[in-house]
This record gives structure tokens, C-alpha cells and sequence, in this order.
């Protein structure tokens, strides 16, 4: 039987997917012709790496256990990017098993030397350390190298001299016992280019922090620059809430040794709490330079809508880099992120989607492939969608496993990119099994449903949720109604801040089915891990 036979036979069909989302800050701060808004990728796009190939920029993040991983961009003004490919997009790649979408992919870092493009990574309990390689950033990239001398370390990067030595930078544990939890280093070795193998003894650059005495934490995310006859060590420290930070250390050698500058070069952890439009958690930052010598950072932090909630997950930020006195600055301290600054080069749109301050997009499933900012939780192992079984629409099958199974189930989806945001779609269910509908979710214990369901003739709308682990793995039915018993059937998905409401529509227009959600729960503060909120569409045999 066919790919498109076995999916017809117990299957949904999507018509179309719509996004619109717009946040109370896009109308407050005003941004002018010629510049940019933060955060320049809005939604779950955490750990950005940057690398420079003339006038060429490409930019890479986390993406943890969802598939394809790993996103590479591409720019050439640094503001407005296009998602050229994944560079983990096959199965055979890495396998997260049954990890928690938390797990997986960490912190890759890019950079390019001599023709060939390298991203350095971490598959967090999936294998360690690896580099792959490229000759084209939109791929195909190759398998995982695996890099055993790092083994206990995340954040590899990768820094080549200008006299073609080649290091490798991670953190990783401290020698001997660690003295207090969070206690890292951060570790430097050769690496062959060639061989893709490590060579000689690994050093610590830091042991603890900037400031060991104060038992910092969690120094992390390493890269290396020359400028001016320095070599500047660029690390986060502080953890990635509340006290992230990023810290600058020089030397007049790659392997040290390295003496702390003025710290923080960034950070909002000394701000109040009640400032307007507030972003948090600013850190992991990668440098890069435009043709005319200036220096711009990007990191990553986070845009809460109350309090420490934020179901947009970290997001990806751009700011100028200013020197003084031999020293690189991101942003004074007590200074709070700008929101609108002056563009960095001449802005170059063309083809580029929207990606940040409000926006709205439609899909309608009617081209040969799905586009790359389509992901999937954990690595399928089977062909279960498809967009030729029917011509303009996006089929999937129906399988055993649920959104709560900790397995690949048959759900593809895009980031939720405002706190304000609504999400809708049309479904229509095939056979007389299972359900399928449009789904927010942040991990296996926390998500929330609408489903189309048909038993014994008759069809349903049901509202679903899970809010942890103690919770059944199918979900909660909160509420269910009747709808006409064959046909499509639309539903929507509507997120205002920590509240979230569900709807479907007949011939008499759109109901709100069930009481208004508590959406807290698609929050790391309650949810964890490192990830946002996915809206996207699912299908499942599960009752």
C-alpha cells in the first residue's frame, strides 16, 4: 500500500493554518524606517550563534528534542532573516529516543573557515559532543562527529586562529569536586580541522567564574575573538533566568591566561521588576562584525507576560557592541534593553517572513515540501504526513502516540511567537478512530487541546489538558459538544497573556468551547525546560 493509501485510511486532513499575533509593546513602541525592533526572532529561537561569510550572516539555535533541529538562518542586514534549512533534518542523524523535549540539542555554536561551514553541539543524554560540517549552510550537513574529550561538557564552540590553529571551547565540570551546584569551568583543547579530532591536553580558562570567590554559576556558552592583538573570552554566567548575565575576559594567548574586564558587559537582573515592557534573562551572546568594523551582539533573553511567565519561550535579541578602554560593552549596567534602535546595515527584506513585532501568516499546505519552520517532537522513525495524498492539505495519520506519550507523535507545529496570539485551522477527520485537532504545546505534561473526535456516526469537538505529570498522558477532557457528524470542522486556538481559549465553528459562527484556560501552564515557570509554546496540528488514535 501506498504512503498515501496507509495515511488515508485512518487519517485527518488540514486545509489550511493561520497564525496572527500582535503584543501590546508593538503599538507602544513606535519603530521608524530605518530601525529594527527587538527581539529580531520573536518565540521559542533560544542560544543564537552567529558567523560572518562576507556580506553573508547565518545564525543558528537550540532546539532541545524537537525535529528537524537546529535552524540555520540566513541575513544580510542582521535584522531580517530566512530560514535556508535544519541542519539535524534526518532521522539517521541522532536519536532522542523517549528524551524529554527539554533534552537533546543544546547551545550549537557556527563558524566558517576555508569554504566549509562547522556547528559545534550537544546532544544532552543522546550521544555528547559532535561537530557536523557543510559546504552550503542550507545543507546537506553531515553526520555527528563525535568529540569524546568533551565528554561532561555542553556548549562546545569551535575558534580558528589567523594562523590556522584550530581550539575548541566548552564548559564542562571542574577538577576535582565541584564546590557548590552550578559550580563549572570552562575547558580549551586543539582541534585538527582536518581530521575533525581533538589533539593534546585540555586547559581550564575559568574555574567557577569572574569572580570565584562569589561561587558564580553555570559559566557557560563559550566563544572566542581576536581584536587588537587580544584574545577576548566571551562566556554566560548566572544561570539562564533571572540572573543571566554575559561576562568578557582577555588574553594575549587563545590558551590563556585570561583576566576578567569590567562585568557584566550584559545584563537586566538589575532592574526593577515593574518597569514597562519588561525583558529578562538576557545572556548567551555571540559577537559578530559589519563591513565597516562595528561589532553587534546577539543573545538570547526573555519577553514575560506577568511576572516570570513567558510561554514564548528565549528569544532572540540584536544590540550594538560598544569598546572602551579595550573592553566590549553590550549594554551599561541598570540599563534596560532597547526595544527600537537604528538598523545595523541597509535593510535587505526581499523574501524574508515576518518575525518580529505583529504579524500574521497562512499556510496553505498547496507546495511539495512543508516549510523548514515546521518541527515535530523527537525524531520520527516513519513516514506518518503528507501533502500529496490530497492536493492542499496537509494528511496526517492517525497513531497510537499522543501528545503525552513521550513518543513521535503524529503533531507538526510553529512556534508561538506573542504572548497575544491566535492560531486556527480546518480539520477533517477520516475513518471512525481516533481524534485530531489543533494543539498548544510545551512538552509531553503541559499542553492544551482541541480535538475533533467521531464514534459510531457521530462527530465531536472535545477540549483537552494536561497541566503535569500527575495528570493522565491523554489529557483531561474539560469539555466537549456536538458538532454536524461529517465534513471539515473549524477550530481555534487563542492565547491573551496567561489566559487561553478554545473554539470551533458552525453554520451559526465560532463557540468558545469550555471556560477560558489557565495558559500558565505552557510557561517554564510551571512547565521547565529550556523551550515555547508550539501551536500545531495532531492526530492520534488515543481515546
Amino acid at each position: 500500500m501506498s504512503i498515501a493509501a496507509t495515511l488515508l485510511a485512518a487519517s485527518a486532513s488540514f486545509g489550511w493554518f493561520s497564525y496572527d499575533g500582535a503584543d501590546p509593546v508593538d503599538q507602544a513602541v513606535v519603530v521608524a524606517p530605518d530601525e529594527y525592533r527587538n527581539p529580531i526572532l520573536q518565540g521559542f529561537y533560544p542560544d543564537p550563534s552567529i558567523t560572518q561569510v562576507g556580506e553573508d550572516y547565518y545564525l543558528v539555535h537550540s532546539t532541545f528534542s524537537w525535529f528537524p533541529g537546529i535552524p540555520v538562518w540566513h541575513s544580510r542586514d542582521l535584522v531580517s532573516w530566512r530560514q535556508i534549512g535544519n541542519a539535524i533534518d534526518r532521522p539517521d542523524q541522532l536519536d532522542f529516543g523517549k528524551l524529554g523535549m527539554s533534552r537533546g540539542v543544546f547551545a550549537p555554536a557556527i563558524e566558517h573557515h576555508a569554504g566549509t561551514f562547522y556547528i559545534l553541539n550537544t546532544c544532552v543524554d543522546c550521544g555528547g559532543n559532535f561537530v557536523i560540517t557543510a559546504s552550503d549552510p542550507a545543507g546537506p550537513w553531515s553526520d555527528p562527529v563525535w568529540l569524546p574529550d568533551l565528554e561532561g561538557g555542553i556548549d562546545p564552540s569551535l575558534f580558528v586562529d589567523a594562523d590556522g590553529n584550530a581550539w575548541l571551547i566548552n564548559n564542562g565540570p571542574p577538577v576535582g569536586t565541584p564546590r557548590y551546584d552550578g559550580h563549572r569551568a570552562i575547558w580549551i583543547q586543539k582541534f585538527d580541522l582536518a581530521t575533525l579530532k581533538t589533539m593534546g591536553e585540555r586547559t581550564v580558562l575559568i574555574d567557577g567564574g569572574v569572580e570565584p570567590d562569589t561561587n558564580p554559576v553555570w559559566i557557560e556558552g563559550p566563544h572566542i575573538y581576536q581584536h587588537d592583538g587580544w584574545y577576548y573570552l566571551s562566556c554566560a554566567e548566572g544561570g539562564t533566568s533571572l540572573n543571566h548575565s554575559q561576562v568578557i575576559l582577555r588574553s594575549r594567548t587563545p590558551d590563556g591566561p585570561y583576566t576578567p574586564g569590567p562585568n557584566p558587559i550584559l545584563t537586566q537582573r538589575d532592574l526593577p521588576a515593574d518597569r514597562p515592557y519588561p525583558v529578562t534573562a538576557a545572556g548567551h551572546a555571540d559577537f559578530v562584525t559589519t563591513p565597516d568594523g562595528r561589532w553587534w551582539a546577539s543573545f538570547l533573553a526573555i519577553r514575560p507576560y506577568a511576572g516570570d511567565f513567558a510561554n514564548t519561550g528565549r528569544e532572540t535579541f540584536l544590540l550594538p557592541v560598544e569598546w572602551h578602554d579595550g573592553w566590549p560593552q553590550i549594554l551599561p549596567p541598570a540599563t534596560p534593553i532597547p526595544l527600537s534602535l537604528p538598523r545595523p546595515l541597509p535593510a535587505d527584506t526581499a523574501g524574508a517572513p515576518p518575525t518580529s513585532g505583529a504579524f500574521a501568516w497562512r499556510e496553505e499546505f498547496d507546495g511539495p515540501t512543508l516549510s523548514p519552520e515546521w518541527i515535530g517532537m523527537r525524531i520520527p522513525r516513519e513516514q506518518w504526513w503528507d501533502l500529496a495524498a490530497e492536493p492542499g492539505t496537509l494528511t496526517l495519520q492517525v497513531r497510537p502516540d499522543g501528545l503525552g506519550s513521550f513518543g513521535n507523535p503524529s503533531f507538526l507545529g510553529r512556534r508561538q511567537s506573542h504572548a497575544h496570539a491566535s492560531a486556527a485551522t480546518s480539520v477533517t477527520l477520516q475513518g471512525d478512530v481516533g481524534q485530531a485537532g489543533l494543539a498548544a504545546v510545551q512538552n509531553d505534561d503541559y499542553w492544551l487541546a482541541i480535538a475533533v473526535t467521531r464514534q459510531g456516526g457521530t462527530q465531536k469537538v472535545r477540549l483537552l489538558r494536561r497541566a503535569g505529570p500527575e495528570e493522565v498522558a491523554a489529557g483531561i477532557a474539560v469539555a466537549e459538544a456536538s458538532v454536524p457528524a461529517s465534513g471539515p470542522v473549524e477550530l481555534k486556538a487563542e492565547a491573551d497573556g496567561a489566559t487561553y481559549r478554545f473554539s470551533y465553528r458552525d453554520e451559526a459562527g465560532w463557540h468558545q468551547l469550555g471556560p477560558d484556560q489557565d495558559g500558565t501552564l505552557l510557561s517554564t515557570e510551571r512547565a521547565g525546560g529550556f523551550t515555547g509554546a508550539v501551536f500545531g496540528l495532531f492526530a492520534s488514535d488515543v481515546p
